[in-house]
């Protein structure tokens, strides 16, 4: 008797059982209706930026629909290539601030971009163009990052001892940049100056497709190691405890690093700040594992640049004040106060 009840209650449980697993596989969780909210907003605030942006001129907007294809093929370019120097400046800033555990890291501040700017000026002075751009940016900034991490990790300096060696670096790297300009005379390194400025309006060095190439690389490289930084986060011995291959990640990193520097730098010069503000603004607000910071620092950063960019077209008319320096001045207040705070801590 009590062998048939008992089976008569695991045959009433089954049909129940599966009568749950229907429910909860119809019904996503809340967090991930969240998530998926957040996508559409975002993509949907991504198209908005992006047809006001293509519709700024000089002082004035344009409905891009009634744009000639002069200034469509002006603009295009310049777009384009505000969305990949954000995108690519901030996923490499959040990848090397988990790499140094230092929140103020940034391409610029640690002198990689520096190099990669030497490295685009030297080929610009042999006359060396097309793939050869890229790929000099890639080198100086693996040469100057792969330094920075072998003095980092075996002179330590905390992070006082970082951001002194990358600005020793960088007034270096950049002294090395104005003599060469200083003695050549050919009037494409003469427009490298403002280049040198961080300027959305003098991509032209490079072809598009060799820097989205060369950033698509370092993305599929540096992505998957999201999970792997945080655990490299813990410390060196922690990682290690997690089975985590330490000298293995260091380099991946390193190399997507440079490769996604080396490519922003070769569209727009030296653009400094944002790979710093982005990610720590996200990391503030929502947190998160390093992977989904990577992923929606790329995101911010790129509809960042783009506007700020297109503010300083059209609030500045007639001038066309370089990126750069207007990140500059809006990244120096976030890193000084984020500097005090990591000081109180």
């Amino acid at each position: 008797m009590s062998l048939s009840r008992n089976a008569n209650v695991s045959c009433n449980k089954q049909p129940q059982d599966e009568q749950n697993h229907f429910v909860i596989a119809s019904n996503p969780p809340s967090h991930i209706k969240k998530y998926a909210l957040g996508y559409v907003i975002a993509a949907m605030a991504s198209l908005l930026v992006i047809w006001l942006s293509l519709g700024v001129g000089f002082g004035e907007w344009n409905n891009p629909l009634s744009l000639d294809d002069t200034i469509w093929q002006l603009r295009y370019p310049r777009v384009v290539s505000a969305l990949l120097v954000g995108m690519a400046l901030s996923v490499s800033g959040a990848a090397l601030q988990a790499l140094f555990e230092n929140p103020l890291a940034d391409p610029s501040l640690i002198g990689t971009s520096g190099g990669a700017a030497l490295g685009v000026v030297l080929v610009l002075a042999l006359g060396i163009g097309g793939i050869g751009v890229p790929f000099a940016a890639f080198i100086g900034s693996l040469i100057v990052c792969v330094f920075i991490l072998v003095c980092h990790r075996f002179l330590g300096g905390g992070q006082m001892g970082l951001l002194i060696l990358g600005f020793v670096i960088s007034a270096f790297c950049g002294a090395l940049v104005s003599l060469i300009l200083f003695l050549s005379d050919d009037m494409v390194l003469r427009s490298a100056t403002n280049w040198l400025a961080g300027s959305m309006a003098e991509a032209g060095f490079v072809p598009l497709r060799y820097a989205i190439g060369s950033m698509l690389l370092g993305l599929v490289v540096i992505l998957p190691l999201g999970r792997k930084l945080d655990g490299l986060m813990l410390g060196e011995t922690a990682a290690m405890s997690l089975g985590i291959k330490v000298g293995v990640v260091r380099t991946l990193v390193v190399v997507a690093s440079a490769l996604l520097t080396g490519a922003a730098v070769s569209l727009s010069g030296i653009i400094g700040f944002i790979g710093m503000m982005i990610p720590n603004l996200l990391a503030i607000l929502f947190g998160g594992g390093r992977m989904r910071l990577m992923i929606w620092s790329g995101w911010l950063g790129a509809i960042f640049l783009l506007v700020v960019d297109s503010a300083a077209r059209h609030v500045a008319y007639p001038v066309d004040v370089p990126i750069g320096i207007v990140l500059a001045l809006l990244g120096g207040p976030f890193f000084i106060w984020l500097f005090m705070q990591n000081i109180r801590r």
